[in-house]
């Protein structure tokens, strides 16, 4: 089949769809889809909250639990323990297949009927860390998500096999680590990104194998360096007493300098290390995978996004987890050995032929179902026999072509679409699709997408950010007892809080590294992480190269590349926007710069 041109129902842009897209559908025995890649990671991502946690009670026990549905949400909610527990059992709310409304409205008021999980956590692995989702294997950690095998670390994402380590932004065996965007095997390594085997480095960017470095861009293994240039031990000590790295303003200045002479250093297409034929960014160790990001140990795929345990293979729209993950389609949140999923959310542990389901495990051949546990041949938790199940499957999948949901912008969802946003048990602005594409509250309503206002709190602020001393040695245990105002005081895009408080391993670790107290709230922070990481769109671009210099003459190349003094011909796909002001070169000649 060639390649076809088609219009995305939900951004009216066109998109291409490959041959090869064409034979993974075939295989997977699903249409094409009708949204462009962007508009389907969108909605698989609008049903992803990572962060938003609230107070509430426990539908089972009545007790005071944590959760990511507020009190307010409509939905039954069930503490963690208990959801997995013997108490109850999903198969009990099974129900007949309403041909009378559309599959989506059906499994709408389903949605309402079951019990929900409170969070999303391995709780057997989980020690003293309740305040956190999308996790597990986590011991006093508090507010980290997409997180696995970590010890006291705090506001975090994605981070992985970490200790010590607070603010992190997609981090993997980190260790007294702080405000880092994408850095594996690093130790006391602060304000820096895309780092590797690094030890004490502050401010810098594209280090591998360093140790005592501020300010650097693109060093490999390099040590005692500030703003790039060599130092003797000795006077690289003293130097860094001159710099003042304990000092708030001394760091912002460091800072802005670190900043200017990063985009003045080439920059390598995508950040990736070990892959083979790949494209997209944030890409390790993979192979045959295209349009993929923030992924490790995907073959074959298409794209996949925040894939952390490897591997997973033959899948297509594929959003977090891995784990020997194979043959997945439009899923969000799938692994442990999943097989042949489509459209679901929340899956786990041997699932095989799933479709439209949520928070299902150790289960197959489901339809429509929530919340069950070693069940097969169920249709809205009904169970069947196999012969009746294809018989009834068949005929929803008829019945959803016939009979498709309408949003009201008038996009149409028959079989083979994932969930519409307008289903999600979240407000657009609590999920990770704000992340990746943020809304206004006006925008998100023209759209028919849910917005949860930030309610008035009842506290009392008692220290004004102007008024947080500079310096940790100023900070005495009352500050524990504070509550601190945010510099941003809500007037930004980040879900400012608008005040914070400290914890006490927060306090220990600032002073323990001799870093200044942050002035603005952990969402603020975890906002800023979010703009220092490239997006998730991808431009098609020329590498930069101009032969002896960059082509805009700012960074002069240190060796000969291939291409002589003429310049580079290579062409590539990159998450770096052509208005951006970074110096962007191919694999060869950037290689040729660093290594």
């Amino acid at each position: 089949m060639e390649k076809e041109t088609r219009t995305c129902q939900n951004c009216k842009q066109d998109f291409m769809i490959e041959p090869e897209d064409f034979g993974f559908y075939k295989k997977m025995d699903v249409p094409a889809p009708t949204f462009c890649p962007d508009c389907r990671l969108q909605r698989r991502l609008a049903f992803r909250n990572e962060k938003a946690l609230y107070k509430r009670k426990c539908d089972l026990t009545r007790q005071d639990i944590i959760s990511v549905h507020s009190q307010d949400s409509g939905f039954i909610v069930y503490n963690i323990r208990d959801w997995f527990s013997d108490k109850w059992d999903a198969a009990t709310y099974g129900e007949d297949p309403d041909f009378s409304k559309t599959f989506f409205d059906q499994f709408h008021n389903f949605m309402h009927a079951v019990p929900r999980m409170s969070l999303m956590l391995d709780y057997p692995t989980i020690t003293n860390s309740d305040y956190n989702n999308l996790a597990g294997h986590l011991k006093n950690c508090y507010l980290v998500s997409e997180a696995d095998f970590n010890e006291n670390c705090a506001y975090a994402n994605s981070i992985k096999h970490s200790k010590d380590s607070f603010d992190i932004l997609i981090g993997q065996n980190l260790e007294l680590s702080y405000e880092c965007v994408n850095c594996r095997k690093c130790n006391r390594t602060l304000f820096s990104e895309d780092c590797e085997d690094c030890f004490n480095v502050s401010f810098s960017k594209d280090l591998v194998g360093c140790s005592n470095c501020v300010g650097c861009v693109g060093l490999r293994k390099k040590q005692y360096h500030i703003f790039n240039q060599p130092y003797a031990q000795e006077e690289y000590r003293k130097k860094l007493e001159e710099l003042r790295l304990d000092s708030r303003v001394s760091l912002g200045e460091i800072r802005k300098k670190a900043l200017s002479l990063w985009e003045k250093f080439p920059r390598k297409y995508m950040h990736g290390r070990h892959n083979t034929n790949v494209s997209g960014d944030y890409i390790y160790f993979s192979k045959n995978s295209v349009h993929c990001n923030e992924v490790v140990g995907v073959e074959d795929s298409k794209y996949c996004d925040i894939i952390s345990l490897k591997p997973a293979r033959g899948c297509y729209d594929y959003t977090e987890w891995g784990n020997n993950a194979e043959s997945l389609y439009e899923c969000l949140t799938v692994g442990e050995g999943a097989n042949s999923i489509r459209f679901s959310n929340l899956v786990w542990t041997s699932v095989r032929k799933v479709e439209y389901s949520m928070e299902c495990r150790n289960s197959s051949n489901l339809f429509g179902c929530i919340g069950l546990n070693n069940k097969q041949y169920c249709i809205f938790n009904k169970q069947y026999s196999e012969e009746k199940f294809n018989e009834l499957r068949a005929k929803l999948i008829r019945h959803m072509d016939d009979q498709p949901y309408v949003d009201k912008n008038g996009i149409i969802y028959k079989y083979g679409e994932f969930f519409p946003v307008a289903l999600s048990p979240f407000a657009y602005n609590e999920t990770s699709a704000q992340d990746f594409l943020p809304l206004t509250k006006e925008t998100a309503a023209e759209r028919g997408y849910r917005w949860k206002d930030q309610k008035e709190k009842n506290y009392q602020i008692t220290k004004k950010f102007q008024d947080i001393p500079g310096d940790i040695k100023d900070v005495t245990d009352a500050f524990l007892n504070d509550i601190i105002e945010c510099q941003h005081r809500g007037k930004c895009n980040h879900q400012c809080t608008s005040a914070f408080k400290l914890i006490s391993s927060e306090l220990s670790f600032y002073r323990s590294m001799n870093i200044p107290l942050p002035v603005l709230c952990s969402n603020c922070r975890h906002g800023e992480r979010i703009e220092r990481r490239n997006p998730r769109k991808y431009w098609h671009r020329k590498c930069a190269c101009g032969g002896i210099v960059s082509e805009n003459n700012i960074y002069q190349n240190t060796t000969s590349h291939f291409h002589g003094a003429e310049p580079c011909p290579n062409e590539f796909e990159t998450s770096y926007a052509p208005d951006r002001p970074e110096i962007v070169y191919c694999e060869a000649c950037y290689n040729s710069e660093v290594t």
